[in-house]
């Protein structure tokens, strides 16, 4: 298969069909280095989007009583295509999201990563757990389907975003409606969607609705068949779909925003620290819910530590992400990027000093670096998403955990010390769902408890833990004798 054939995955895949979009409207995606028209889609409307979810409710009572043996048959035949189809995938991914090819190969993994892992437990429903009782009864707990799951995830790494709910969800006996984010609507749904075609997935366990709010408004939460919602984006629309849910009764996986933290103490290994940060707050130009937004250095080690990065960042390649050599490729949007020189101008007003000025090169915004920030500021307790450095400095150790606490946010963090063991105890202080001893904060695998504190979302994917969001727990007792009652 070339590029070409996933171009014209450009429609919804609903019941098993590639359906055209019934909206008088159409949506161009966009090469966000170039702006040039990557596909053209015509979205899905409000009454696509509802028949999918009956059509998913159906599918998924006869999905939940495949085997394990089908489900993971099905699992490794999308894994098989992905596998097969990486150059392609990988492209797509590259023309779609401005991301650069070492990007594009990393998310490729991760979500190969995730959807072998789903392999694993594809047995865990309908596994017998047995509960104490007495002579005369005994307790089973199962772990069931839960049911439809609505996923919503975003632009920034739409693949595995995508995968890292749908892969689950259909492992444990689930059906899923998906809608990705339209600018990214072939990488982040499509080509997932073709996976699963490949490998045989029953009709309908799997639908991509390609639309957008305008079209559908709040479809994809109040839809009275879904039972959870798992979303992926920033954290004011995560507490939209959080009222939502709690009105209906229905469950949530929210993975939300962040404000990572990169500690450096005062006896730190500043080379290394500099390394893992340019690292951290430059990939995919800071556009990733785990990026290293704020750099917290101990004063002691603050003046060498500055003169390292702002020289690192002045010289990475920028330009076409298509280009094997680039490590700054354009912002998504024009919208993405207006933001980002506007958040620059105020953060001068704030007076915060630049180490390094960026430059507008087309869609691309090379590195800026802002020294001497204050943590109150807009700048510092802004998700930036963008190629912007705020390094801050800390008076004491304790003063810069302090700092890295002062935030709504609480997804990831990191710290560098050359005591690792006092590092971990720190670690254990910093509130986040995940701290990171002498590593940079932009880390996931397929087996951890991935999640955040605070506004940064609810509940954790990884396995186990996704077997516990994805599922219900059913208590079944059996009386062995006739129970004498006091009446």
């Amino acid at each position: 298969m070339s590029v070409q054939s996933i171009l014209v995955l450009n429609k919804n895949f609903i019941n098993g069909e590639w359906k055209e979009g019934k909206s008088s409207r159409s949506y161009d995606i966009l090469n966000p280095y170039d702006r040039s028209v990557v596909a053209s889609v015509r979205l899905a409307t409000k009454e696509q989007l509802d028949e999918t979810f009956n059509i998913a409710r159906a599918a998924q009572k006869e999905w939940a009583k495949s085997t394990v043996e089908e489900r993971r048959a099905v699992l490794h035949k999308a894994a098989e295509y992905l596998t097969v189809h990486k150059e392609e995938i990988v492209n797509t991914i590259v023309s779609e999201t401005g991301g650069t090819l070492l990007k594009a190969n990393v998310e490729h993994h991760l979500a190969l990563e995730f959807l072998e892992e789903s392999i694993k437990y594809a047995d865990e429903i309908y596994k017998v757990k047995e509960v104490p009782g007495s002579a005369e009864k005994f307790n089973h707990i199962y772990k069931l389907p839960l049911g439809v799951i609505s996923s919503i995830t975003p632009f920034n790494f739409p693949l595995n975003l995508s995968m890292r709910t749908i892969a689950p969800a259909i492992a444990l006996g689930n059906s899923v409606v998906h809608k990705p984010d339209i600018q990214v609507g072939l990488s982040g749904g499509s080509i997932i969607a073709k996976a699963f075609e490949y490998a045989g997935l029953p009709k309908g366990v799997l639908n991509v609705v390609l639309t957008d709010i305008e079209e559908i408004g709040d479809g994809m939460l109040t839809n009275p068949n879904l039972d959870l919602i798992s979303f992926t984006g920033s954290s004011a629309v995560g507490r939209h779909i959080g009222g939502i849910a709690g009105q209906n009764l229905k469950r949530v996986a929210l993975e939300l925003g962040g404000n990572s933290p990169l500690v450096v103490l005062s006896d730190a290994d500043v080379d290394q620290a500099v390394n893992a940060a340019i690292f951290g707050k430059f990939i995919h130009q800071g556009q990733i819910c785990m990026i290293v937004n704020r750099i917290i250095v101990h004063q002691d080690r603050y003046d060498e530590f500055v003169e390292k990065f702002v020289a690192r960042a002045s010289a990475l390649p920028y330009g076409d992400p298509s280009d094997p050599k680039t490590v700054i490729g354009p912002l998504v949007n024009e919208r993405q990027l207006e933001k980002a020189l506007q958040y620059i101008e105020d953060a001068k007003c704030e007076g915060a000093t630049v180490a390094l000025e960026g430059t507008r090169v087309g869609n691309v915004l090379t590195p800026v670096v802002f020294t001497n920030v204050d943590n109150s500021s807009k700048l510092a307790q802004t998700e930036l998403f963008a190629p912007i450095a705020s390094i801050i400095k800390a008076q004491t150790d304790n003063g810069a955990i302090e700092i890295a606490n002062d935030t709504a946010y609480g997804l990831s963090s990191s710290i560098f010390t050359s005591d690792l063991a006092r590092g971990e105890e720190l670690a254990l202080q910093v509130d986040a769902g995940m701290t990171h001893v002498n590593d940079q904060t932009v880390n996931d695998a397929p087996n951890i408890p991935f999640g955040g504190n605070k506004a940064s979302g609810l509940g954790r994917f990884g396995n186990p833990w996704v077997v516990e969001e994805f599922t219900t727990t059913k208590w079944v007792s059996v009386q062995t004798t006739n129970r004498k009652y006091p009446f």
